[in-house]
């Protein structure tokens, strides 16, 4: 599966939640709301969740090969480093 498309909006003064990431696969399967979240000095990705009738927050989609969520991870962070500097520029 290919990652064809990475879209970021920066979310600014979010504190830890610094974007949200749309990712598109292969052309033809879009997932929203991807969050981007610095921790200390690291940063990682969130999956887009739910809240249930127990009152627990699920993943909505998410990766179940751990090779992968890195690739996912690596590009919607790229995605959301490039945004950044456009902004700076602008």
């Amino acid at each position: 599966m290919d990652i064809t498309d990475v879209r970021v909006r920066p979310v600014p003064d979010g504190g830890k939640l610094k974007a949200y990431a749309t990712v598109t696969f292969d052309g033809v399967f879009v997932v929203h709301n991807i969050k981007v979240i610095k921790s200390n000095d690291n940063m990682f990705i969130a999956m887009p969740t739910r809240l249930t009738n127990n009152h627990e927050y699920k993943d909505v989609a998410h990766p179940i090969d751990t090779n992968f969520r890195n690739i996912l991870q690596q590009h919607v962070i790229d995605a959301y480093e490039e945004a950044i500097k456009e902004e700076a520029t602008e």
